[in-house]
């Protein structure tokens, strides 16, 4: 908890004042939502939800329960003098702080622990697209990274063989997962070839210069309305300048990145893989691909067994940016499947639905079960701002198909 609270100060210490009540992407809360709910969900979860305490601030209870994007099309519409102040904020997260504290070495159910530290965790990685929105001048320099050098390489499929893909955790493993973790269950995976590494922005700079953006062929139909009515031409994370393009990373605009991975939203990966005359991977293909081994054994992490360390990949706040789509060789596959964890989370084509078995967690029922509406979609792995916590094989994260505002990347697979 120290360590998920270490992450969320980080971040929010990276803003200047006045960038507090900004609101860097419209279907999101205000940022200082985020700097209240934090705390009042784990009041709401532990102290309230668990052993009845006094409220501290009933009104902060409510104002801060709940902060997903909008599913009904229906944009935020507050304005900043709507919000209580930072300081009357920063002195309630106090308060609070110390009454978790004091509950952690009571609570019973350890579940609710992990809940709130990986619901944490996965708002600081929320916290940090929303801040890539903001203008530079909102915010505090971090150190400069050590640019991370491109080795040559060719772009290349490799053949998965026909297999046993293992999705889901086992509800008697005492292992924590979210509800939608749950049950443990095999699909089989016929052969196939996927990307060895994800897709770059030298690749996808091909589709943009062939007309991709313009082509109906390539998009569904409300996808095709949405890059229409938004004008989009090209990735969220790229800015046209007159020679070219240059890269949006959370500080500052830098040189086109070839081999960078591409972060899009589904309907832009789809459409590029019509392009190419390809698919995205299934969840289970992603699985296969990821943790199986050709003689039918499967691991826990992409490179073997051994926990997450910083050689296997672009995770765990190791960077602000992406970096390379070769760079990180002892994180491959037994297939040989590259950068699987970490650089860039991978949209799968398959819908986000409950395994055989689900079951909400009763302390937080709507969790999962209140985007089970067919219009999210599975996204695996993890992006440089990911918690290694959230890094098991059994993890799932979701979005709707025309959200590009998160570090999601891709590859592509062929039957």
């Amino acid at each position: 908890m120290r360590t998920a609270r270490m992450r969320s100060d980080e971040i929010f210490g990276l803003l200047l004042p006045e960038a507090l009540y900004e609101r860097p992407i419209a279907e999101r809360h205000r940022l200082i939502f985020y700097l209240g709910h934090l705390e009042t969900f784990e009041w709401n979860l532990i102290c309230g939800g668990v052993f009845d305490m006094k409220s501290l601030n009933p009104e902060f209870d409510r104002l801060f329960a709940f902060g997903i994007d909008p599913t009904n099309g229906n944009l935020p519409t507050d304005e900043a003098a709507d919000w209580p102040r930072e300081s009357e904020i920063r002195n309630y997260n106090r308060r609070v702080r110390s009454a978790v504290d004091s509950c952690i070495d009571q609570t019973a159910d350890e579940r609710l622990l992990h809940v709130a530290i990986e619901h944490r965790l996965m708002h600081v990685e929320t916290l940090a697209y929303l801040l890539h929105g903001l203008p530079y001048s909102m915010k505090k320099a971090s150190v400069a990274e050590e640019e991370v050098v491109a080795r040559p390489f060719i772009p290349r499929q490799a053949m998965v063989s026909e297999g046993t893909a293992t999705l889901g955790l086992e509800r008697s493993s005492g292992d924590f997962g979210w509800d939608n973790e749950f049950d443990s269950h095999q699909v089989h995976v016929p052969a196939f070839a996927i990307d060895v590494y994800k897709v770059t922005n030298g690749q996808f700079l091909e589709f943009v210069r062939a007309g991709g953006y313009e082509e109906r062929s390539f998009w569904t139909e409300s996808s095709w309305e949405w890059i229409t009515a938004s004008e989009m031409r090209y990735p969220k994370f790229w800015k046209p300048v007159a020679d070219g393009w240059r890269c949006r990373t959370m500080f500052a605009d830098v040189e086109f990145k070839p081999f960078w991975p591409v972060y899009v939203s589904h309907a832009e990966a789809e459409a590029y893989c019509k392009w190419k005359g390809r698919t995205m991977p299934t969840e289970a293909q992603y699985h296969r691909a990821a943790f199986g081994i050709p003689d039918g054994f499967e691991r826990l992490f992409p490179w073997g067994n051994m926990p997450p360390q910083n050689q296997h990949g672009n995770f765990d706040f190791q960077r602000w940016d992406p970096a390379p789509v070769n760079a990180y060789p002892a994180g491959d596959s037994a297939f040989g499947i590259a950068d699987l964890f970490g650089n860039g989370w991978e949209w799968t084509s398959t819908v986000f639905a409950p395994f055989r078995g689900f079951q909400p967690f009763p302390f937080y029922p709507g969790y999962s079960a209140d985007f089970f509406d067919g219009n999210h979609y599975v996204i695996k792995g993890g992006s440089p701002r990911t918690s290694a916590l959230l890094l098991r094989r059994s993890f799932r994260s979701w979005f709707q198909p025309r959200y590009p505002h998160i570090y999601a990347s891709f590859r592509s697979v062929q039957s």
